[in-house]
C-alpha cells in the first residue's frame, strides 16, 4: 500500500528565532495579520517579541485575545469576524495547542462555507485557507506539524478533529526562549502530552520505518530532559530538546495518527475539564497494558529510546518496565496518576465509556481491537 508523509513546508527552530517572523512575513508582501492568542499568553508578555519583530518589518497587526483552554467550536466565528474586520491576510497562532488549533479553523473558515461544525471529520475541507505561521510557547502538542485541530463541542461534551491536508501551517518558528516561563505543572503536563504522542505513533498500525524515525528520536529527546526542564524551567538547552522532541513527536503522530490513550482522554478532558496532557498520562498504562497484546515486540522495542536495559528479559518483562519508567516520569514531575483525583467516580464509568467509542478516527489506528466493555475495564483500572 502506497504511504503518504506531509509535514509543515517550513521550520525555523532555535533560541532567539522568534526575531525572524516580521521578515518572514514581510517576504510574502502581506500587509497585515492578526495574532491570534489567549490572555495567559499576553499576560506572560510573550506577545512582546512577536510585535517587536513585525513592528520593524513595517507590517501592521491586531490581536484576537479571545480563545480559552480547549476552546469551543464557536470562538472560531468569533475570530473569523475579527479577521474579517481588520483585513488580516495572514494568522499567527501564539501560544499552546488551543490558539494554534483556533488559528488553522480560521484561516479555514475565511474561504470555506458554513459553521466549523460542518468540518468534524476528516477531509471534508474543500479549500484551501489563509497562510499561517505557528509559534507554539509550550513542548507539547506539535500542532505546527499537524494538519488537525481538536475543538469542544459543549452539547456532546466530546472533543472533535478537523482533519484535513489544508489544515498545515505554512511555517512553523520554534523558539525555546519563549518557554522559559512556563509553570513547572504546564511544563509537566505539555511534556507529558508530547511523549504520548511519540509512543502512540510508534505503536499505531499505520506506524512506517520513517514516522518510526521521528518517534523515537523524539521518545529520547522528551524521556532525557523533560525531568531537567520541570526542575530548573530555565535550562535553555533542556527546553530546546523538549520543543524539538514536541515538534518530531506532532510529525510522527501527523502521519501515523495517535491511538486509544487520546481516544480515552477526550471523554474525561470533555466531561471534568482535565488538561489534555494530564488526561492522556492518565490514562496510558492503562492502555498500553491492554494494547500491548496487539503488538508485544513493537512494545518492547520502546524500551530502546527509554534507555532500559533489556538483558535476560521477555517482551512482556520488558514492556511491564517500559509502564514502570512512564510511570516514575509522571510521578517525578507530579502528574496525577488517579481519576478519582479529579473528582471521577464509578457511576461516570460507562457514560464516558461510550464517548471513547464515538472517537473512531483514533480508535482505527488501536493496535488492538477495543469494544465498550473494554473501554469501561480501562477507565475502572484509571480510577
Amino acid at each position: 500500500m502506497a504511504q503518504v508523509f506531509s509535514t509543515t513546508p517550513k521550520i525555523i527552530m532555535g533560541p532567539g528565532a522568534i526575531k525572524t517572523i516580521g521578515g518572514e512575513v514581510k517576504k510574502r508582501g502581506i500587509a497585515k495579520v492578526l495574532i491570534v492568542t489567549d490572555k495567559g499568553v499576553i499576560g506572560a508578555g510573550l506577545t512582546g517579541p512577536v510585535e517587536t519583530s513585525l513592528t520593524e518589518a513595517g507590517i501592521a497587526f491586531a490581536i484576537f485575545d479571545g480563545v480559552e483552554p480547549d476552546p469551543r467550536y464557536e470562538i472560531v466565528a468569533d475570530c473569523v469576524a475579527m479577521v474579517e474586520k481588520e483585513k488580516a491576510e495572514l494568522l499567527i497562532g501564539l501560544g499552546g495547542g488551543s490558539p494554534i488549533d483556533i488559528t488553522k479553523t480560521t484561516a479555514i473558515m475565511m474561504t470555506n462555507e458554513g459553521p466549523i461544525s460542518e468540518y468534524f471529520g476528516i477531509d471534508l475541507i474543500p479549500n484551501p485557507g489563509l497562510p499561517t505561521i505557528m509559534v507554539p510557547t509550550t513542548a507539547g502538542t506539535g500542532s505546527e506539524v499537524t494538519p488537525i485541530a481538536i475543538l469542544s463541542d459543549e452539547g456532546e461534551k466530546l472533543k472533535k478533529g478537523v482533519v484535513s491536508p489544508h489544515m498545515y501551517p505554512s511555517m512553523g518558528i520554534l523558539d525555546a526562549e519563549m518557554t522559559i516561563g512556563l509553570p513547572p505543572h504546564v511544563t509537566a503536563a505539555t511534556g507529558m502530552d508530547a511523549l504520548i504522542h511519540a509512543v502512540e505513533a510508534y505503536t499505531s498500525i499505520n506506524a512506517t520505518g520513517l514516522t518510526d524515525m521521528f518517534n523515537i528520536r523524539a521518545i529520547k529527546l522528551i524521556y532525557n530532559n523533560l525531568r531537567i526542564a520541570y526542575a530548573k524551567g530555565d535550562n535553555i538547552e533542556a527546553r530546546s530538546a523538549m520543543m524539538e522532541g514536541a515538534l518530531l513527536a506532532g510529525i510522527g503522530f501527523a502521519n501515523a495518527g495517535v491511538t486509544a490513550v487520546h481516544a480515552f482522554a477526550y471523554p474525561i478532558g470533555a466531561e471534568f475539564h482535565i488538561p489534555h496532557g494530564v488526561a492522556n498520562t492518565l490514562m496510558l498504562p492503562h492502555v498500553i497494558r491492554y494494547n500491548v497484546l496487539g503488538n508485544l515486540p513493537k512494545f518492547a522495542a520502546l524500551a530502546k529510546p527509554f534507555g532500559i536495559p533489556t538483558e535476560g528479559l521477555d517482551d512482556l518483562q520488558i514492556v511491564d518496565r517500559v509502564i514502570a519508567a512512564i510511570d516514575r516520569l509522571a510521578d517525578d514531575i507530579r502528574v496525577p496518576r488517579h481519576l478519582a483525583d479529579f473528582g471521577v467516580k464509578e457511576k461516570d464509568v460507562p457514560m464516558l465509556a461510550e464517548g471513547v467509542m464515538k472517537v473512531t478516527r483514533l480508535l482505527a489506528n488501536n493496535p488492538r481491537t477495543l469494544n465498550y466493555e473494554d473501554a469501561k475495564a480501562i477507565y475502572t483500572a484509571a480510577l
